[in-house]
């Protein structure tokens, strides 16, 4: 997967009245959205660095999302942080589900893949905040 940060393709479709372009980063937060409504997603994920992972609020959608979007496909990672007690082989065909969905329903795009990549866990004694929050990889 290649991440998109600065740059900003887009996908153009063509119809009788002119093209539609979606940037990446719109598909992104599309995922992104997705992913966080679905029950047990703590949060999505910054990324690993010394055992934490950085969980990253609202704001930050479009965040621990790669996307690749190609003329009438797209794949998409995902990295998330769960609730514990969850059973995570559901939780993420769930979010796969709900991604794929949104993002065909929205753009037009076929999904053809979705990869989930649990970063961490949440634990009921830890506090969720929407900005900001660390949680230790177990």
């Amino acid at each position: 997967m290649v991440e998109n940060k600065k740059e900003i393709y887009v996908h153009d479709m063509d119809n009788n009245m002119g093209s539609i372009r979606i940037a990446d980063d719109v598909v992104g937060i599309i995922a992104g959205l997705a992913a966080t409504e679905v029950p047990g997603v703590a949060g999505m994920s910054g990324g690993l660095g010394g055992g934490i992972a950085e969980m990253l609020g609202r704001k930050n959608l479009s965040k621990g999302v790669k996307v690749e979007v190609g003329e009438k496909e797209a794949a998409v990672d995902i990295y998330i942080i769960m609730d514990f007690g969850v059973r995570i082989p559901e939780v993420a065909t769930n979010i796969q589900n709900n991604v794929k969905q949104a993002i065909e329903g929205m753009t037009g795009l076929s999904v053809v893949e979705v990869n989930i990549h649990v970063q961490g866990v949440v634990f009921p004694n830890e506090e969720k905040d929407d900005e900001t929050a660390t949680t230790r990889v177990r």
